[in-house]
């Protein structure tokens, strides 16, 4: 089994869904966390949506700091940001593979309700891709 962290910022949004999606499309062979530098606090709700609307389980998940797993052992860690990409993180253990993929974060987007839905459901399907072409 492959073990991931996906790291972000805020850990709302990206993360979160990363996290979800990783650990559904994995089929028990991914076994993904997610965590931020600055945690939020919180689960942005417009992801949850997104992630019950295709079918993806999303109970259990909340935003944590990423200190909470130094020194724990993943495959992967990836980041989903570019802030978190820059940023000096813990120490993870063991010869993990860093990958990053820049996304843009979904929860700053404004506007109208269609345009905000059209975000997360951007990054939901850059993810599942993303996800499906270099973990699976």
């Amino acid at each position: 089994m492959q073990k991931i962290l996906f790291l972000c910022t805020g850990n709302s949004c990206r993360s979160l869904m990363a996290e979800a999606l990783a650990n559904q499309l994995g089929d028990g062979h991914l076994h993904a966390e997610s965590a931020g530098s600055i945690p939020a606090g919180f689960a942005h709700p417009k992801a949850l949506t997104t992630l019950k609307k295709h079918g993806v389980k999303a109970g259990g998940l909340f935003s944590k700091s990423w200190d909470v797993f130094e020194k724990q052992r993943f495959d992967y860690v990836i980041t989903v940001c570019d802030s978190a990409a820059s940023e000096t993180c813990p120490v993870f253990a063991g010869g993990f593979k860093k990958l990053h993929w820049s996304l843009p974060d979904p929860a700053g987007v404004t506007g109208t309700e269609t345009v905000i839905t059209a975000a997360f459901e951007d990054t939901f399907a850059a993810l599942k891709s993303r996800i499906e072409s270099e973990l699976l």
